[in-house]
């Protein structure tokens, strides 16, 4: 097998093998050489390459959002690195194992007016789990670097004798920085960086490893919930006539049904889903704005819980958080292993357990069920509103609201839906989607950038298709996603070209001047078509109901080629549409 020559690629290469990493997303440079030659040439590794850093890094957080596992991304020195920052915060604060291996220039070429050179130690420092900066191995004996602070040594013996040792600490610091960086990754979930300097010659490879790097492993320990905090929250909950449970991003099949078939006796509960929760019961609150928005202050009161408890990843609902941090609960439970976020500004109780552990725990300890009109008032409500909804889309015009819906009912069964952020995920959470789909979306920083590269990096990993559902500035934003030769063929995207930013016409401002077309909405008249043809992609367009229907036909027709739908709604009648709805549905 073939090797590179230098002892710090090689430990680095074999650590990522040793800790099964097994995806390496690439982007050519030189710096980088000898990580690459390591990784290309074992068969271990399963390798991409992708020029545009930006898009490699969502690429991979997609390929580990799937796996659950760590992906590791690889690239040269200087503002390559940088490039990888927007996916580095998403996996941050969504909780996906990210490795980052930057390759660096030696310590005494930085900050000294070198191309290709930045200050790369630590660079992620406040969006990362773990930054580890090697160090750079010493040459061989024929090329010894003169080291002002060695001292001088008596003989030629005495002077190898000592680089040895210090080769070996050099050796030693290097593995224990690589283990501790990747098991940070593995076991608390998210995004870690290793930088590499690298000396030249880096294009030299050998047939054998001169290393062997140690591999350490870390001991889990379960999660146990203190007596104490059960009791004090079993008092609490046999008490309270109103509780809700609200779910954010959650992974699917995450959380046993039992569970919320148990809660659903209960009627002091009401359980919040948000479409990227994947939670399903007929009892649950799937359209959470749908309930919220119309509602008078009064009814939000009525509404304010006793005990909110929360789980999963960061809530969509802008609708939501304004109430309960208008209409605070008494008591906020967060379950997490890892962290609790004061969303509310209410928070008390963090539960570190995973949701099964804590309800295998909690549930069958709650003696009876507090008789309470909480839930039945609020699902007749929910019954009225879902009347309401239907009447509403049978008198609207062609727009984004109706196309979400035509799109949402006709995704066949087994699909994987990623979701673009912005009006995307918001339309999205309107309506009730098929149970079998699996919904992701990029909540973490809730960035229109990357969501095209995630999802296609899911659908190169994923046994089930994948449909990505996205606005058009979001989709021409990332279009360096589709520069790869790895898309699935049954891979489909369906973009929303409404011309524009749409989503700042449903925000406070003053719309159609143009200072608002120009630096608020980007009004523009751009198209996916040429992208298509450029990257073999199948294109359609719809532009009313009824090419949009056959549009639909075709997309799900087993071809040779990845697929994309793209429908121009009126940017002038889509906010009317949305803003009118919440008004109709009361």
């Amino acid at each position: 097998m073939t090797y590179p020559k230098i002892p710090l690629a090689q430990t680095v290469v074999q650590l990522c093998k040793a800790k099964n990493i097994k995806h390496i997303i690439i982007s050519p440079g030189s710096r980088n050489a000898p990580l690459t030659i390591g990784f290309t040439h074992d068969s271990y590794f399963k390798c991409y390459s992708i020029v545009d850093e930006r898009a490699a890094a969502f690429f991979a957080l997609g390929i580990a959002q799937q796996l659950k596992e760590p992906t590791a991304v690889v690239c040269t020195s200087g503002s390559a690195l940088l490039n990888y920052y927007p996916a580095v915060a998403e996996a941050f604060y969504s909780n996906i194992p990210l490795v980052v291996l930057s390759a660096d220039r030696p310590k005494h070429l930085v900050g000294i007016g070198d191309g290709q050179t930045i200050n790369q130690k630590n660079v992620f420092k406040n969006h990362i789990l773990y930054s580890a900066n090697l160090k750079l191995d010493l040459k061989d004996e024929k090329n010894i670097p003169v080291h002002e602070e060695l001292p001088i040594l008596k003989n030629l013996e005495d002077k190898f004798e000592r680089l040895l040792g210090l080769q070996k600490d050099i050796q030693t610091h290097n593995e224990e920085e690589i283990n501790v960086a990747i098991n940070y990754s593995i076991f608390k979930k998210g995004p870690v960086h290793i930088n590499i300097p690298f000396d030249e010659p880096l294009y030299e490879t050998v047939k054998k490893l001169s290393v062997q790097p140690k591999t350490i492993e870390i001991a889990l320990k379960p999660n146990d919930i203190e007596d104490y905090v059960l009791k004090s929250c079993l008092e609490d909950w046999n008490s309270a006539t109103k509780k809700m449970m609200l779910v954010g991003v959650n992974t699917p099949g995450s959380v046993d049904k039992k569970w919320f078939d148990e809660l659903a006796k209960d009627d002091s509960v009401i359980v919040f889903t948000e479409t990227t929760s994947n939670l399903h019961h007929p009892s649950f609150f799937n359209s959470i704005d749908q309930i919220i928005a119309p509602l008078t202050p009064e009814e939000q009161n009525q509404l304010q819980p006793d005990i909110l408890v929360t789980f999963g990843g960061l809530i969509v609902s802008k609708k939501i958080k304004q109430l309960l941090r208008k209409f605070k609960p008494k008591q906020h439970w967060h379950i997490d292993e890892k962290m609790a976020n004061d969303t509310f500004f209410s928070l008390n109780n963090h539960i570190e357990a995973t949701p099964n552990e804590f309800f295998e725990a909690f549930l069958p300890k709650v003696t009876h069920y507090v008789k309470s009109d909480y839930k039945p008032f609020w699902n007749r409500v929910k019954q009225n509103r879902l009347k309401k909804h239907k009447e509403y889309l049978d008198q609207i015009p062609f727009s984004d609201f109706t196309s979400f819906n035509t799109v949402l009912n006709t995704i066949p069964n087994n699909y994987i839906l990623q979701v673009g952020n912005s009006s995307a995920i918001r339309y999205t959470q309107l309506f009730s989607l098929n149970k079998t789909l699996e919904v992701y979306c990029n909540r973490g920083t809730s960035g229109i950038d990357g969501s095209t590269s995630t999802a296609i990096g899911c659908a190169v990993v994923s046994k089930k298709p994948t449909l990505l559902i996205t606005g058009d500035l979001s989709f021409l934003y990332d279009s360096n996603a589709l520069w790869n030769d790895y898309i699935p063929s049954d891979f489909k995207v369906v973009v929303i070209n409404n011309q524009g930013g749409g989503i700042f016409r449903i925000l406070p401002g003053h719309k159609n001047t143009e200072n608002f077309d120009t630096f608020f909405e980007t009004t523009h008249n751009y198209n996916a078509k040429h992208l298509c043809k450029m990257y073999d992609f199948g294109y359609k367009k719809a532009t009313d109901n009824s090419t949009l229907k056959l549009a639909l036909k075709w997309l799900y027709l087993d071809d040779n080629q990845p697929k994309l739908l793209e429908i121009f709604t009126p940017k002038n009648v889509n906010d009317e549409v949305l803003l009118d709805y919440f008004k109709f549905i009361k």
